[in-house]
This record gives C-alpha cells, structure tokens and sequence, in this order.
C-alpha cells in the first residue's frame, strides 16, 4: 500500500507540474525526451528487477533470460572496490550465499542499465544536438530551481553546478553503501530478503547517480548554448564595428 501511495502522490504531482504553464521543481519541462529519458532509466531498472525476482520463485524462459544476463553482469562488475562489490559488503556477515547472489544480481543488472542509460544520454546530446533541436531553451521554465539574478556570470555558475552533479553522481554509488552500512551498524541491519525492499533499494542506489550525471550533463549543455551565443553576439558586434 505505501509503494501504491507514494506512486499516486508522484503522479498527481507530475501531472499538476506539467498541467500548469509556470513551473515549480521539476527541471527541463520544455526540453524533451531528458525527463522522458530518466522515467525509463527508473522504469527499466525497476521493471528488469521485478523479473529477476520473480525468476527466482516463478521460473519462465524471460525471467531466466533476465537473471542469467543480470548473473554475468554482476560477476563481470563484481571487482575489488567497485560499486557492485560495496553493495555486497553492505550486507550483514551471517547473510547466505542465495542472498549475496541475488544481491549481486541485481546490483550488476541495475548499474548495467544505469550506465547504458548514461551512454545513450551522452549521444543525445552530442550527435542530437539536444536540446537545440527542440527550439529555443528558456532557462527560468526549464531550470526553475536556477536563480540567473543569484550573483556571479551565468555561465561560471552553470559550469560549477555542472561539475558538482557530474562528481557528487560518481560518487554515490561509491558512497551510499558506505553511509547504509554506517547507519544499520546504528539502527539495525537492513534486510535485503524481502524482494519489494531488494528491488527499490537497488533502484535507488542505480537511479540517483546516473539521474545527478544526466543533470550535470545537460546543465553543462546549457552553458555551451549560452556560450555558444554570447561568442556569436561578440563576433557580429564587432563586424559591425569593423
């Protein structure tokens, strides 16, 4: 019931967002497919867990097609002080061997996806041109939390805020298994034996880097664009001198 709340809430939110003209939170409102792009990063990992989850209790030939791909995937990234590595040592020391498989699984399969999504995100900006193509980019309804009137050049502030998403994205997936793990010796150990918690901890912990890098990527986009046109402004200004 609090994954069907949380999914209600999320939607009704959205779709108020993007219902009226001004905006609110939600960054690149007008600078199709970003915010397309990330709902189907997070709908693929989501998705592809359910199904390797599923595999392990209702075995069909697509649920084995997934878990065998997310089998390689997680034994090829599973190397000393990777990402996939760390999500394993998060896990209490008593916990099985069945339990550290799927963990692996689902951490290869789910930062896999990640990484594609990056990828393919990386190539629409550079051979699509995005977001040039979707016509003229206004910064206050795309950018809504970015105050240009802030202090300081536009452009050195976007670079910076560019930079900080690209290296603080990197850094999570290194990072949050690291802080979860700090917090259960606290709290308690997290169980990773229920699937639902298995596959939205797994998300989070793929999503939110690739979501931080895609967002450093496209505001550094935006400071090329801007760029870009004061160098034009400049040029023609002074051919107009000349």
């Amino acid at each position: 019931m609090m994954v069907v709340l949380i999914a209600f809430l999320a939607a009704l939110f959205t779709f108020v967002e993007y219902f009226f003209k001004y905006p609110s939170i939600i960054e690149f409102r007008f600078a199709a497919p970003f915010n397309r792009h990330r709902y189907i990063t997070i709908l693929a990992i989501v998705t592809s867990l359910s199904l390797m989850c599923k595999g392990v209790f209702e075995p069909t030939n697509l649920t084995l097609t997934v878990k065998h791909w997310g089998d390689v995937l997680g034994n090829a990234i599973d190397v000393p002080y990777s990402p996939v590595r760390l999500i394993i040592l998060m896990l209490d020391a008593n916990a099985s061997i069945e339990l550290v498989e799927i963990v692996r699984t689902a951490a290869g399969l789910a930062y896999a996806i990640s990484l594609l999504s990056l990828v393919i995100f990386v190539l629409l900006v550079r051979i699509a041109k995005w977001p040039s193509k979707s016509g003229a980019f206004n910064v206050w309804v795309n950018l809504p939390l970015f105050d240009p009137t802030g202090g300081g050049d536009v452009l050195v502030r976007l670079k910076r805020d560019s930079s900080i998403n690209i290296i603080f994205g990197f850094l999570l997936p290194f990072l949050i298994p690291a802080v979860v793990k700090t917090a259960t010796d606290l709290v308690g150990n997290l169980t990773m034996d229920d699937p639902q918690t298995l596959i939205w901890t797994i998300s989070a912990w793929a999503f939110l880097p690739a979501s931080m890098i895609m967002r450093g990527i496209a505001m550094g986009r935006v400071a090329e664009m801007i760029e870009e046109k004061r160098r034009r402004a400049y040029a023609q200004s002074d051919a107009q001198t000349a």
